[in-house]
């Protein structure tokens, strides 16, 4: 691993002025459309802006609280479109993931979004137990189902999350008969797919960028299914791993049904040096962190896509030190390989996907009214 400089970050590990990087890319060969973001709080929203900007990100699709929706449009006006999301800090989970959320969908479809996220991920056993009821957030389970027709027939999309990182398989959901297996939690997509035939997209390249075989079954079989490219640790870590022919072929095959998605966190914590941020490690203590963080997403995705960078990530993985602690240490990070996509395949997952993504839910929306 490479010796890091003194002041080193998780998020840049590796000692880049992100600014001079932006400027070393140049303009992308579109502008991107990033479809998979959470920003909350307007300060860290301006501070995010400006990342968002060098790095050639034109407009951005968040989960944000429902209540601090205008307070972000402040910040970014139209450049911003929001999808519904459930109250994730409500002291009535049962409500906020159930009944609640049937009332938030329709309150974030009367804000404008068009577009509804089911978090379905194996740690949802977890927070659905301790909210006592053990298939509140299943894909299969009533409440789920109940709000996904909602959507439908208010003629809005669906995003979900399903799977983890095979990383988390192998440590944290360890345990075959509390989490099942990795393909457990595909069988109540693929029934959601069918049995709702609004436009989807699955989060994290669906789930798993390690199995592009897979993926490619999933988007054969579903022909209203899409992925998006968000979290960008993993996505670094397991698509440099692919030989590029071999990635270029599975984007190529399914051009327009591969998004551009950062999973990019925009928090006010993020530029307060006495935060705790809840449930993780603090990832910035003022506006100069901040701004890295936001920047390391983008870097690492542009040059992942677009760039012959062959060298560590900038932005430590701690995956790495969960599979082999001996190893890795907590700041270590894999390998990122640029792809150097071809320019019109770049111009189709950075924004062309996107576009065309929206129209295929305005059409799903007018069938919807119509019948």
């Amino acid at each position: 691993m490479a010796q890091l400089p003194p002041d080193a970050t998780a998020a840049n590990r590796l000692g880049f002025d992100y600014a001079l990087e932006a400027n070393r890319l140049g303009p992308p060969k579109a502008g991107i459309i990033d479809v998979h973001t959470h920003l909350r709080d307007p300060d860290a929203v301006a501070v995010f802006a400006q990342a968002a900007e060098q790095f050639g990100v034109q407009e951005v699709w968040s989960m944000s609280p429902l209540e601090q929706l205008n307070d972000i449009r402040s910040v970014l006006g139209d450049k911003v479109q929001f999808i519904a999301q459930p109250n994730f800090r409500s002291d009535d989970l049962l409500d906020a993931m159930g009944e609640g959320y049937l009332r938030r969908i329709q309150e974030f479809h009367q804000a404008g979004a068009r577009l509804v996220k089911f978090w379905a991920a194996p740690r949802a056993i977890d927070l659905a137990e301790d909210a006592g009821q053990r298939d509140l957030m299943d894909l299969d389970g009533p409440l789920r189902q109940a709000q996904m027709q909602l959507a439908c027939e208010l003629g809005m999309g669906i995003m979900t999350h399903v799977g983890d990182p095979d990383t988390w398989f192998q440590t944290v959901y360890a345990d075959r008969d509390r989490y099942g297996t990795k393909e457990d939690h595909y069988a109540p997509l693929e029934r959601s797919l069918e049995r709702y035939p609004t436009p989807w997209i699955a989060a994290h390249m669906g789930g798993w960028p390690e199995r592009l075989d897979l993926l490619d079954g999933l988007l054969e079989r579903h022909s209203n299914l899409h992925l998006d490219t968000s979290a960008t640790k993993w996505m670094v870590r397991e698509l440099s791993r692919h030989p590029t022919p071999v990635l270029t072929e599975f984007l190529t095959r399914w051009k327009g049904r591969i998004l551009f998605g950062s999973d990019i966190v925009v928090q006010g914590d993020h530029l307060r040096a006495d935060s705790e941020e809840t449930g993780r490690a603090i990832q910035a203590t003022n506006r100069e962190e901040a701004f890295e963080l936001y920047a390391s997403r983008y870097f690492a995705l542009r040059s992942l896509f677009e760039s012959d960078y062959v060298g560590e990530s900038p932005i430590a993985d701690p995956d790495l030190n969960r599979i082999d602690p001996q190893r890795y240490g907590p700041m270590d990070a894999p390998m990122l390989k640029g792809h150097q996509l071809p320019a019109e395949l770049l111009e189709t997952i950075y924004r062309n996907a996107a576009a065309d993504w929206r129209d295929k839910v305005d059409a799903f929306s007018s069938i919807q009214a119509s019948s």
